[in-house]
């Protein structure tokens, strides 16, 4: 497990962004863990956020020409993710969505850079897809490309068949998805852990893979 991976999960532990206990997932499913990067929430966590999507965009050694970010969740993390890029001397422009149309100014629903080129889409996580699904639309209606998605986690888990979200998107858009980190890597960290509170929620976490996980591509 790449260092920037094991620091993102536990990073998100002592934000108390990442939780164990008995959670009911969007789907409706009872999960041991829950992930909400809204709490992500001041200046100095939503700044390292930034540097770990850096860390996690450059490693992956994605080629793209800009960043979009969907609304709402999407617009801080390309902002500050830029910036973040930028200070390891890859300087990109960035754009993002509005809900709704602005039908005075500029007008549109697309804020910041013109979007063009290759575009990789930023956003905190992959559930049904409906994000990278409009953010899709939007990139090619402006005559540029979809290059590839980055996301926090990757909860590896079934979506509406046997594929998991991720590999849905990439299946469906051929688009290549970039996580900072993914379940298996939560794995990995709790069996290093050495504390008994962390490793205690193994036994849950094996068994809600073993029902609703799929294994990487």
């Amino acid at each position: 497990m790449s260092d920037f991976r094991q620091d993102f999960l536990r990073f998100a532990l002592d934000c108390q962004v990442l939780k164990f206990g008995e959670f009911t997932t969007k789907a409706g499913r009872q999960s041991p863990y829950f992930f909400n990067a809204g709490l992500f929430n001041d200046g100095a966590s939503a700044l390292q956020l930034a540097r770990f999507y850096a860390e996690a965009i450059i490693h992956s050694k994605i080629e793209f020409d800009m960043l979009f970010g969907p609304a709402y969740k999407g617009i801080i993390l390309a902002a500050a993710t830029a910036m973040m890029l930028a200070e390891r001397g890859i300087n990109v422009p960035f754009a993002y969505n509005r809900k709704e149309a602005k039908d005075h100014g500029e007008g549109g629903v697309l804020v910041g850079a013109p979007l063009a080129g290759r575009v990789l889409i930023i956003d905190d996580v992959i559930s049904a897809g409906t994000s990278v699904r409009e953010s899709v639309r939007l990139i090619e209606a402006a005559g540029a490309t979809p290059a590839a998605v980055a996301i926090a986690l990757d909860r590896m888990e079934k979506g509406t068949g046997e594929q998991s979200a991720v590999q849905e998107v990439e299946q469906q858009y051929g688009l290549p998805v970039a996580a900072i980190a993914t379940l298996d890597d939560l794995f990995a960290l709790l069996r290093a852990e050495e504390s008994e509170a962390l490793t205690a929620y193994l036994p849950a976490l094996t068994a809600y893979r073993e029902r609703y996980g799929v294994s990487a591509a």
